[in-house]
């Protein structure tokens, strides 16, 4: 692939962002190329170093913000006539609580994604309380004379137990934003790739 390719691929797998915009990226990436092609680089080694038209798109993808790429993707290439504002003035009752109802359950699904690491932390907490609180009641009574060695017991059974919990809430934490830039990316993407609607 020589660097024209490139940019044409690139230019059309940036429909879905707004005209201008897209083509200051494909401007931007032409300006880097040539400056490294100036600084004794090849063309190959330029286009390998970008590491090609799908990394560029991903790195532009998630630099862009999901609601700049949805009102680019409906927004109408020209102006309404009369008797479509009349249909979604007519139709509004019906599609703005099916358009909340959407919203509703995306937002519900990004937190049933987020329960698990809701849990671990919501598990290492009470681990944390019932060691200081066994503690807490193993000293009190030990001055008493009347210490309940079980109760220490499981005052550091909880303190371990809330250790493991630490570093299992940091692992499902790490995870779940993983799969949070991942399903964003991939969300991003599919509505970059299909450009704007046609109207």
């Amino acid at each position: 692939m020589n660097k024209i390719e490139f940019l044409n691929q690139l230019r059309e797998r940036l429909q879905g962002l707004p005209q201008e915009e897209a083509n200051d990226r494909v401007v931007f990436y032409r300006e880097i190329i040539d400056e490294m092609i100036a600084d004794g680089k090849t063309e190959d080694e330029a286009l390998a170093e970008l590491g090609g038209v799908d990394k560029v798109v991903e790195d532009i993808t998630s630099e862009t913000s999901l609601t700049k790429l949805v009102v680019e993707k409906f927004r109408p290439r020209r102006e309404l006539r009369i008797f479509e504002i009349v249909l979604l003035v007519l139709g509004f009752p019906l599609w703005f609580p099916l358009l909340i109802l959407a919203g509703i359950l995306v937002l519900i699904s990004y937190l049933l994604i987020w329960m698990l690491v809701i849990i671990c932390y919501v598990i290492e907490f009470s681990l944390a309380v019932a060691s200081f609180g066994g503690l807490i009641g193993f000293f009190a009574y030990l001055f008493d004379g009347t210490a309940n060695w079980i109760v220490l017991g499981e005052a550091i059974l909880a303190a371990g137990l809330a250790i493991f919990f630490f570093f299992a809430c940091k692992a499902a934490t790490t995870m779940t934003l993983r799969l949070s830039k991942t399903i964003l990316i991939k969300i991003k993407t599919a509505i970059m790739r299909k450009g704007r609607v046609q109207k």
